[in-house]
């Protein structure tokens, strides 16, 4: 299966979603494609491994030099830290070191990445993610009513990836949300962002933790916000247990 052919059936499977949406709680696809399953986008005897700090699960698709530029390192790093030619190509499933091993007997932190690194994966962590924006939460999060919360913000203020990942949708095919994007973080953890006036990542990019996605836009009443929404295993589960105490 080619990654031209992944988002392609990506976009297909999102148009095909338009259909079925009800007023009030938009339905999104999240489990009806690879991406958003809770299953690795290829089978592997990997995808059920806990990955543990300072390690990514590399996704269809990626190369060395884009996890390099994900966490902030050289594509000669994360290759020598792994025993790789620097021109190797990466396998799906294959767990690469993203952080430097430990020297002179002192622990050496891990660059903070994908969310579920920094423990067991699949469990709720506060502080795991990033606010994507600094504002006031103008929606809470309530099961069966809402699939994320809302944060208000000014029209064009930076809106940033919650957490290191990859870029599985970016475009304006669902209506409720706007400009929307969606960013996998691993094998069970989902972050969606919408309501965007600008979009400035693409399906593919590699982003790291903090790096600028979108810019606020405004909502059909004007209020300038974001929509945020948090996956867990194809379920939407409230971005604040994920998220720092001290707000956006």
């Amino acid at each position: 299966m080619t990654r031209q052919w992944q988002f392609t059936a990506t976009r297909l499977l999102i148009s095909a979603t338009l259909g079925v949406m009800i007023s009030g709680c938009t339905s999104m696809p999240w489990e009806s494609t690879p991406f958003y399953s809770s299953a690795p986008s290829h089978p592997t005897t990997l995808g059920t491994v806990p990955v543990p700090a300072g390690y990514y699960r590399a996704n269809p698709g990626d190369t060395l030099a884009g996890i390099a530029s994900a966490y902030g390192r050289k594509p000669q790093e994360i290759a020598a830290w792994n025993g790789l030619a620097a021109n190797s190509a990466v396998n799906p499933g294959q767990v690469l070191r993203v952080a430097p091993p430990m020297a002179s007997g002192s622990v050496v932190t891990p660059p903070v990445g994908v969310a579920g690194q920094n423990g067991a994966p699949g469990v709720a962590q506060q502080g795991v993610l990033l606010w994507p924006l600094r504002g006031p939460v103008l929606k809470a999060f309530a099961p069966g009513k809402s699939n994320g919360i809302v944060i208000g913000g000014h029209a064009g203020d930076p809106v940033k990836a919650a957490a290191t990942g990859r870029v599985v949708y970016a475009g304006t095919g669902i209506e409720a949300y706007g400009p929307l994007i969606i960013i996998k973080h691993d094998d069970s953890l989902i972050t969606a962002y919408g309501q965007n006036s600008t979009l400035l990542v693409k399906e593919g990019d590699a982003v790291a933790q903090g790096q600028t996605i979108g810019e606020v836009g405004v909502d059909s009443r004007g209020v300038a916000s974001i929509q945020f929404e948090v996956r867990q295993n194809g379920q939407p589960v409230d971005p604040l247990a994920w998220l720092p105490k001290s707000g956006g």
